[in-house]
């Protein structure tokens, strides 16, 4: 069973940095690859450069170097798998390129952000996000920055809002047509979004905290929020966040469908939306690389997931937010 699929988010540049590839045209070791993605049969990925933060002594650490320099090469990285596979992806920096890709039987290669620290607490950074091709900024990863807080189990720092250039940026955000993700941000900040924004927003890989405890995930009532903005929640695929049990690191089909389901039931069919974090999670994976995709949508077929509400998970809800906010 296959649909058009929107995939609000992948870290596959950041795994190809890290390996010392030059594109993500086949990569064996990754999830989503051009090759994969084609055989799941992918509409739109949204390629994250996700900046980390390391932890002392990670290996990683010393093969990193420093922000601009590494922003530039998964740049580079991206730019060089778009020249590699005209005949498959589009890249996707307005709404036409969208429309046109779509018409032509190419997937969309959008480029995101995940942590906006690079914007340094001024707009003209934004600007300049803009112009290298970001569509789509996550505020922040899993340390303050310029624009906020992170989730926390500790209430204090979770209950921190936006700071005054968060609170700036969310208007600037909108008016260069960069999408805002609200995924990592802390409760305070996620609301300081919501009473902001004038257009739909995106929690691109995010779970229900109802199911699953971690204070990355949603409550019932950020559910309703973003909905009642038009926004859209991609489910993440991994354990971790799927399931009861955080320290769960398998990602189950049914772990997926009860993390649709609850956000439908919560936020209505319209917020509901693929963001599987491939190349960014790990674990034993039931659908583990985009090739599969077809198998899960046809599983939820099974699980009872009517052929409308597979449509709107898939595909047509994240292209109605995409058509909002590209100009």
């Amino acid at each position: 069973m296959s649909y058009p699929y929107i995939d609000l988010h992948c870290d596959t540049l950041y795994h190809a940095f890290f390996r010392g590839e030059k594109s993500v045209t086949e990569l064996p070791s990754a999830m989503a690859d051009v090759r994969k993605l084609a055989a799941g049969g992918c509409g739109a990925q949204l390629f994250a450069v996700f900046l980390p933060t390391w932890e002392d002594g990670a290996e990683e650490a010393s093969r990193y170097p420093g922000d601009e320099a590494y922003i530039q090469a998964l740049k580079d990285i991206f730019d060089r798998t778009l020249s590699e596979n005209e005949e498959i992806l589009g890249r996707t920096e307005s709404l036409s390129d969208f429309l046109r890709n779509r018409s032509e039987g190419k997937i969309s290669a959008i480029l995101s952000m995940e942590d906006g620290r690079a914007a340094a607490g001024r707009t003209e950074n934004l600007e300049r996000l803009c112009r290298m091709g970001i569509r789509v900024l996550g505020l922040l990863w899993n340390a303050p920055n310029c624009f906020g807080y992170p989730n926390s189990p500790d209430p204090e720092i979770m209950n921190r809002g936006l700071t005054d250039f968060g609170k700036e940026a969310i208007p600037c955000l909108e008016s260069l047509g960069i999408g805002i993700d609200v995924s990592h941000l802390s409760d305070g900040g996620f609301w300081d979004v919501a009473n902001l924004a004038r257009k739909p927003f995106f929690a691109t890989h995010s779970n229900c905290r109802a199911l699953n405890p971690h204070p990355r995930s949603m409550t019932d009532e950020m559910i309703r929020a973003l909905a009642d903005h038009g926004g859209v929640m991609g489910v993440n695929f991994y354990g971790a966040f799927l399931h009861a049990d955080t320290e769960r690191l398998d990602s189950t089909v049914d772990g997926i469908a009860r993390q649709l389901r609850h956000r439908i039931n919560a936020g209505g069919l319209e917020c509901a939306a693929i963001g599987t974090d491939f190349d960014g999670i790990h674990g034993e994976l039931e659908i583990p690389d985009a090739s599969r995709m077809p198998d899960l949508f046809e599983a939820l077929a099974g699980r009872g997931f009517t052929d409308n509400e597979l449509e709107h998970i898939t595909h047509l809800n994240a292209e109605r937010v995409l058509r909002e906010i590209l100009h």
